[in-house]
């Protein structure tokens, strides 16, 4: 009887082991399934830096729990780093004003959207190297007295808006008299809005301007002899990570890799193949 019990006390000890080593396999593996991703925040609502669209063509890639595809500058890039790391790129669609807070949690590796260092973001997260830079432009409807407008001071009176919670929208108190309107979420809203008549213009980065003007023959991009004041941070573009982050520096060594040359030659062709603005 005691020989029996002893028995099944052995079996059982090592069913019990068999059972945790399969547990322990079973997190490894999914360990090792999350290093393999990595994963990227953007709005998809900002062409021509990032947009949604339906298909992979262009080489748009699947965003996460979506049918939908998102295309544009970012997206290469991202490709490129992703391709460095070793990594298979995971677009996760993001408000802008959850980007950061994705990023803080874990949801995301690494914002790639379009996003400049500013000195108060630089408080909470750390940035790459640029990746692109552009100035400061005005959006208006053609055939407004804004058109021919040469410095943002024949701006005075107007309704100007820009995205939230970005510099575009601080910039705007350079202008005097200006009838400053409340900040919008996101590049579309504000096309509306113009088209509307709910504003005369809206500032934003060179490359927006020629994407809105490219797509939409009712728009048209200022350009200023006398533009905004903006620091050099104010006017980059760079890949925003967590404090400390291990990806700073493989980032930085892709970026470095990819010249003036081709970066512009990605920008033309992310202009070209955007979506029509709606």
């Amino acid at each position: 009887m005691r020989n029996k019990l002893a028995l099944f006390m052995v079996i059982m000890t090592a069913a019990m082991i068999l059972l945790v080593g399969c547990g322990e396999e079973k997190t490894t593996d999914k360990k090792s399934t999350e290093k393999e991703t990595f994963k990227v925040g953007l709005e998809a609502g900002y062409a021509p830096f990032n947009w949604t669209q339906n298909d992979d063509s262009n080489g748009a890639v699947k965003i996460e729990g979506s049918a939908e595809y998102a295309g544009g500058y970012d997206v290469e890039i991202a490709k490129k780093v992703a391709a460095d790391l070793g990594k298979e790129l995971v677009i996760v669609k993001t408000e802008w004003d959850g980007l950061v807070p994705a990023l803080l949690s874990g949801k995301i590796d690494a914002i790639i959207a379009g996003m400049s260092p500013t000195a108060e973001r630089k408080e909470t997260i750390d940035f790459s190297e640029n990746y692109y830079k552009s100035n400061l432009i005005m959006v208006v409807k053609k055939g407004s007295k804004y058109e021919k407008a040469t410095s943002i001071q024949d701006f005075k009176g107007a309704k100007i808006t820009a995205q939230l919670n970005t510099f575009h929208y601080s910039v705007i108190d350079q202008i005097e008299g200006v009838e400053k309107k409340t900040a919008m979420d996101n590049f579309p809203a504000m096309r509306v809005a113009l088209e509307s008549g709910i504003i005369d213009g809206y500032v934003s980065e060179r490359p927006e301007g020629v994407s809105a003007s490219a797509a939409n023959e009712n728009y048209v991009m200022v350009e200023f002899e006398k533009g905004f004041e903006t620091s050099e941070d104010d006017t980059a573009i760079a890949v925003g990570l967590k404090k400390g982050s291990d990806l700073t520096e493989k980032i930085n060594k892709t970026l470095a890799s990819i010249s003036e040359e081709e970066r512009t030659s990605i920008m033309d062709t992310a202009i070209k193949n955007q979506p029509a603005a709606k």
